[in-house]
């Protein structure tokens, strides 16, 4: 009979089977043991003052089988025979279908209840005792699609109480730690596309990362950037500057989707082509990047193969660190967590807090539209006139579908 340490390997090792098959390539080798990734936990948070916890949430048929690490704990294990596949992929459905559209106001319901099977098991007794204000979360086969910031504890929003990112395994995250104080940035898009919906936005929020960027208050040297904007931002023009200097921050703010089906039908929108998701790591990376963001993604919620691509994009680009989102979120809204999440990335010590903060901001309504003008921390920005809206940047649909992915530090 199998120890539970064992047995925790071994799932891991099964989650690194399914994204080495669906990318065809070795990906890492699981060696990490329970007690292990609990010491792993201790030491980052101690590098970075957080109290970090590991939760798996894997679909098995016939219930929810839940796993808990925290610093220096035992393992805890949950094992919910009252959520089979069909009723937790059904509720996850709706949740995500009601929350990915700004006018629908009836997801609570479906996020309160999520909540119950997948934290609450755990929160009181385990989670709030040790302080734990990170979360990293590895979700199973088909459910790697939900949004769990936006699960609703009857009075908070999970990302009210925890900083979260959503991991392919733990054994194939990257687990050293360095603060992104200044480096160099790299930042494309476009905002015209023959056969996609523009992003008028486009060159407001490249705009917007490279300012964030330069007038973060460092004792280091300030962060230095280039830009590919519409017509510069071809494959020739991306790999020569891949080739010719490391990037710290790749950002790209343009049309992506993961699809159902094979890597290669998953793609990011260039200029000149279409990008897919299994070419990635063969750009002409001179270093890996610390973070790469994906700004205006769509994922095929509830396809498993979609899914995995969404998981593995960090795995696939060779990043530390990936930002994407699940949902087409509005163009304002995604310029405004934007540059409230590059604000806080070089103040905050990981990234996953730079995230939880930005979406903060907006869901308290720090961050807001007012007439032609957005405002931000730092002031308000005027709008062109293709972007004047009323969108109440509250609302879980402009902020909940961004993503921290694999590391969060």
């Amino acid at each position: 009979m199998p120890t539970l340490s064992e047995k925790i390997l071994g799932m891991e090792r099964s989650l690194e089977t399914e994204f080495e098959t669906y990318f065809e390539q070795n990906l890492a080798d699981v060696t990490q043991t329970p007690e292990d990734i609990a010491n792993t936990l201790s030491r980052i948070g101690q590098e970075t003052g957080t109290t970090p916890a590991v939760l798996w949430a894997i679909p098995r048929g016939d219930h929810l089988h839940l796993v808990l690490i925290t610093p220096d704990g035992e393992p805890i294990v949950r094992d919910l025979y009252d959520v089979p596949n069909a009723v937790l992929l059904k509720t996850i459905r709706t949740f995500q279908k009601n929350i990915s559209h700004a006018n629908n106001h009836t997801y609570l319901r479906s996020a309160q209840q999520l909540h119950q099977w997948l934290l609450a098991p755990f929160e009181a007794e385990f989670l709030e005792t040790a302080g734990v204000d990170m979360l990293l979360v590895c979700l199973g086969d088909g459910i790697r699609g939900l949004s769990m910031s936006a699960l609703h504890d009857g009075n908070q929003f999970l990302i009210e109480k925890y900083s979260l990112t959503q991991i392919p395994a733990f054994n194939l995250i990257k687990t050293d730690y360095d603060s992104l104080q200044q480096g160099q940035v790299l930042a494309m898009g476009s905002s015209e596309f023959e056969h996609q919906t523009p992003l008028p936005a486009v060159p407001m929020e490249l705009a917007n990362v490279l300012w964030e960027l330069r007038s973060a208050r460092t004792t280091q040297a300030p962060w230095e950037g280039r830009s590919l904007l519409n017509q510069g931002f071809t494959l020739d023009n991306v790999n020569t500057l891949l080739a010719n200097r490391g990037f710290d921050i790749v950002h790209l703010a343009t049309h992506a989707a993961f699809k159902p089906g094979q890597p290669n039908n998953s793609y990011v929108q260039l200029w000149d082509t279409k990008l897919s998701l299994d070419q990635l790591r063969g750009l002409k990376w001179q270093d890996s990047p610390e973070l790469l963001v994906l700004s205006a993604c769509e994922t095929a919620i509830g396809d498993p193969e979609a899914e995995l691509g969404f998981a593995g994009v960090a795995l696939q680009s060779g990043a530390k660190s990936a930002v994407a989102s699940l949902w087409d979120v509005s163009d304002v809204g995604t310029m405004a967590l934007m540059s409230e999440f590059y604000q806080g990335l070089t103040a905050m010590p990981t990234k996953a807090e730079a995230l939880q903060q930005a979406q903060l901001k907006m869901l308290r309504g720090d961050v807001h539209l007012a007439a032609n003008r957005l405002k931000l921390s730092r002031g308000e920005v005027s709008l062109p006139m293709d972007l004047d809206g009323h969108e109440n940047l509250s609302h879980p649909f402009y902020w909940a579908g961004f993503t921290m992915i694999s590391s969060p530090w």
